[in-house]
């Protein structure tokens, strides 16, 4: 595990918008507990090259300053204990994305 800034990329579609609001009522203090920061998302994403995933319409980004509290976040029964709500309500992909070590 490293110290380097940790990117999770989220695709989603929102099939059931009530039950997904109970996942995002709860979610911030959790992503807060792991040193997590949300970075963005956009609900119109343009794809410039290749073929746009057609069953998703929401990107969001998710920012960790290491692969360890991004794994705990995860992991955490907390979290996984909301995220019900989310399956119930979205399908999604989920993406670690490790970011660049600084240069020296």
């Amino acid at each position: 595990m490293s110290d380097i800034t940790v990117y999770m990329v989220v695709n989603l579609k929102i099939n059931d918008a009530e039950k997904y609001r109970v996942y995002e009522k709860g979610f911030f203090p959790i992503l807060k507990k792991h040193n997590g920061s949300f970075i963005t998302f956009d609900d119109s994403p343009v794809c410039l090259e290749g073929d746009q995933p057609k069953q998703f319409d929401r990107v969001i980004m998710l920012s960790f300053p290491s692969e360890k509290d991004a794994d705990n976040w995860w992991a955490d029964p907390e979290y996984q204990e909301l995220s019900k709500h989310r399956r119930a309500g979205a399908e999604i992909t989920l993406q670690r994305v490790k970011g660049m070590a600084p240069r020296t």
